[in-house]
């Protein structure tokens, strides 16, 4: 199984490529999206055409992408709501199967516990990957954790079957 993982944003945007062979994981790929300060409508377009790409090289078999859970700043929240619906439109083009996980779901499953901070999720992350250190910035290492999440929660949802 291959997962691409999207930690959304406006301005920056980590993704993540991992691939899951029984219990094996690997990191395939991972970076960051930017977009420069212009028009709304211009930087979701960036980051629509760029999850296209990543869709189209990749050909993962889903797409995982952190829900938005409520913030205090609720400009910045609608901003990176209108993100996410671009990443999920440029899925949905596709084909792609879509999955949103919560923070304290993503926390939950590569730390073991839902309210672990992000140097804890960062040090699993680079141990569940053998990484030589955390990766970097936050939004790639988000990334990386959103997919691991998927990854781990799709082989409990499926009984730990062997080769899924």
């Amino acid at each position: 199984m291959k997962v691409l993982a999207i930690d959304p944003g406006l301005e920056r945007i980590g993704y993540a490529v991992l691939s899951r062979e029984g219990s094996r994981l690997q990191a395939l790929d991972y970076g960051l999206i930017e977009t420069p300060r212009i028009v709304l409508a211009d930087r979701l377009r960036l980051i629509h055409d760029r999850c296209r790409e990543l869709i189209t090289s990749h050909e993962p078999d889903t797409l995982a992408i952190e829900r938005l859970l409520f913030t205090v700043n609720k400009t910045t929240a609608m901003d990176v709501a209108k993100a996410i619906g671009v990443v999920l439109l440029a899925a949905s083009e596709t084909g792609l199967k879509c999955t949103e996980i919560s923070p304290p779901e993503v926390k939950l499953a590569v730390v073991g516990n839902g309210a672990a901070d992000k140097k804890q999720v960062q040090y699993m992350v680079a141990k569940l990957l053998g990484l030589a250190s955390p990766p970097k910035p936050d939004d790639v290492a988000d990334a990386l954790a959103i997919g691991i999440a998927y990854c781990m929660m799709s082989r409990i949802a499926l009984g730990g079957t062997k080769g899924q």
